[in-house]
């Protein structure tokens, strides 16, 4: 399904914002995972997978694999394997990624990938023929590969992770100046997982002021509270890793949804986005409603024709389907057209 980009929303699956499982390496070099995954995140109501195309030349230097240590992977102890193995191992080559897409067309979801270089690019545009390019966080200030992924002319999602505000405005300039126009800024703080206070989801406000496209959010919280929270602000995409099981071993299962916390972030976020609306401050409530709640004018006490209406001769009660509360005051200091008994509501002609 191909995905067009508006200022207000990202439009691909309908009126609901658009959900990517993020599979990245959870497949862990197994394709028939990878089925699984793509099956489970369907069966959730995702919109689309999303792999990460990159091999061991394309994601580290030789220094990297040499000090066999990256952040938490720490392999310096390790006699089995090391980080370089890992990689190879973990990595989606570019037939079983074309094979991963023509299996998720057939399950009938959208399919994706990230590149982390120039050749894997030009794959994704020239053979896999992707709907749209997502940039990682890491690749922001990377202001050549920026340009090179613009010139193509295919839809941009780029993750703000790791920026500043200035870095991001460069990088939209860059985008622009190369053509491309077609883009969607996602907020994204670069933890796995961040601790609640450092997800700053107001960053989501800002950027829609900023820039005239649209914003979604790329999460690495646990749970689905604040990407929920996200659509609230108005994120028109929501993008999460995804797993069968946070116990696996791997990079991201730990930080990951599992298959219940998926199925909840797709529906509770069509159902926020449903309710925030267009900010038209209206009634819709029915008429029927409306009577049944509001109050009308009625007789505090009997009222003898001829008196003096006063604040201590009217009520108001329900239902409101009689004389308004606001219309008192065309009644006080008039005379009492009849009799009017004890809490009987009052009526035009009667003043």
């Amino acid at each position: 399904m191909k995905i067009q980009l508006t200022k207000d929303r990202l439009i691909g699956t309908g009126e609901k914002p658009y959900i990517i499982a993020e599979l990245g390496s959870n497949h862990n070099g197994d394709m028939n995972l990878a089925r699984r995954l793509i099956d489970a995140a369907k069966a959730c109501g995702a919109d689309c997978v999303k792999f990460q195309s990159w091999s061991k030349e394309t994601i580290f230097s030789k220094k990297v694999y040499k000090q066999n240590y990256f952040l938490a992977d720490d392999y310096r102890s390790r006699t089995d394997t090391n980080l370089e193995k890992i990689v190879e191992n973990y990595a989606i080559s570019k037939a079983e990624l074309l094979e991963m897409k023509q299996y998720a067309e057939q399950v009938g979801i959208d399919c994706a990938s990230t590149p982390f270089s120039k050749g894997e690019v030009d794959f994704l545009v020239d053979e896999f023929d992707v709907d749209f390019i997502k940039v990682a966080s890491m690749d922001l200030n990377n202001y050549q590969f920026l340009h090179y992924v613009a010139s193509k002319g295919k839809p941009i999602i780029l993750s703000t992770g790791l920026s500043t505000l200035g870095e991001i405005d460069k990088a939209v300039r860059t985008i622009e100046n190369a053509g491309n126009v077609q883009l969607v800024l996602l907020h994204c703080v670069a933890i796995y997982p961040p601790e609640d206070n450092q997800m700053n989801l107001k960053s989501i406000d800002t950027l829609a002021r900023c820039y005239p496209y649209p914003v979604g959010f790329s999460d690495h919280t646990a749970g689905t509270c604040l990407p929920i929270a996200a659509v609230a602000r108005g994120a028109c995409l929501v993008e999460k890793h995804f797993t069968l099981d946070r116990k696996m071993d791997g990079w991201d299962h730990a930080m990951s949804a599992d298959i219940d916390d998926m199925t909840d972030l797709v529906k509770s976020a069509e159902r926020v986005f449903q309710a925030m609306g267009s900010g038209r401050v209206d009634r819709v409530e029915s008429d029927e409603r409306l009577h049944a709640f509001r109050r009308s004018i009625v007789a505090a006490r009997d009222v003898g024709e001829g008196e003096i209406f006063t604040e201590d001769m009217i009520d108001f009660k329900r239902p409101g389907d009689g004389l308004p509360p606001e219309t008192i005051s065309a009644i006080l200091g008039k005379s009492a057209r009849r009799d009017i008994p004890y809490d009987q509501m009052l009526k035009f002609e009667d003043y």
